[in-house]
């Protein structure tokens, strides 16, 4: 497994092809469940060559977008609540302006810009895609998501335009190393997975992932359930097509996640406040550690 030398985590290169049929995708990717970046694959879209931060100015300039940051979670917020608003013309003015926490997290573009449709097409890689939620992420220069997977479990593919993005990638095998919060789909909030403190975090060591890094018309396949922590290594965006899990265990997993999990999370910060999250914290560090037989 190589390492990757300045975050010492034990991660190997996601495989990189130009383009793909869907026989290949579904032979060698999906069917295995392994990552792949696709270099070549949206050229004919309109998109790949109008979409700019520029363009997002230009035609949705007046919408007022949802913003995140890397605070962590506190009791109060609901599900993927904003930390803030902003007109689209002045979050991207910011964005080339200097680096912010801020970014654009699961933005329907469908509804917001129904315009932009008209700009991609949905690709034909053996699976079904759900034609309803194609979601844009922005983020600036060093800004990024927390390690998390996603609430159903979808195979993602994530196409990213303008600037450079690094992914790390897990499957679900490494949870017992990656001090996840239980009753949640994230990690522990202070990890820095770009460089990790192991003296910390010591169970880390043994996980074993993947990297990428995406530039402009790149597709990063992403398989049910995978842990992914995105860094904005320039000012950019990309967007999101997802694909219902086909394993029932994935599917099962995510019926439980948005009906039971997400109910038992919202009702227990109503109930015990910011107790919760500190308790949830807490576990993520003593349940990791007696897995793997760590003493701290």
């Amino acid at each position: 497994m190589e390492k990757l030398e300045a975050m010492g985590l034990q991660l190997q290169n996601v495989d990189r092809v130009e383009t793909i049929t869907k026989e290949d995708f579904i032979k060698n990717y999906f069917k295995p469940q392994k990552p792949v970046v696709i270099e070549r694959f949206i050229e004919d879209w309109p998109a790949y060559s109008k979409w700019s931060l520029d363009y997002m100015k230009e035609v949705a300039g007046d919408k007022t977008v949802p913003l995140y940051d890397d605070r962590p979670v506190d009791y109060k917020d609901g599900f993927n609540e904003p930390h803030a608003t902003m007109k689209m013309r002045e979050y991207v003015d910011l964005l080339k302006k200097e680096p912010t926490k801020f970014r654009i997290f699961l933005w329907n573009i469908l509804k917001e810009v129904p315009q932009l449709q008209k700009d991609f097409k949905f690709p034909d890689f053996g699976l079904r895609l759900m034609k309803g939620l194609p979601m844009l992420f922005f983020g600036g220069r060093d800004s990024y998501t927390f390690m998390h997977y996603d609430i159903d479990l979808a195979n993602i593919f994530h196409f990213h335009f303008e600037g450079k993005k690094k992914c790390i990638l897990f499957d679900q095998k490494q949870n017992k190393y990656l001090y996840k919060i239980p009753n949640s789909l994230i990690t522990r909030e202070d990890i820095d997975f770009n460089d990790p403190d192991f003296e910390k975090w010591p169970a880390l060591k043994n996980a074993k992932g993947y990297v990428a890094e995406l530039e402009h018309g790149n597709v990063l396949y992403m398989p049910e359930g995978w842990w992914h922590y995105m860094r904005y290594v320039t000012p950019g965006f990309s967007m999101s097509l997802r694909a219902i899990a086909r394993n029932p265990k994935n599917l099962g997993k995510a019926v439980y996640n948005v009906f039971i999990m997400r109910t038992v999370d919202n009702i227990m910060r109503r109930i015990k406040g910011q107790k919760w999250i500190d308790w949830k914290n807490e576990q993520a560090v003593i349940r990791t550690n007696k897995r793997n037989n760590v003493s701290v």
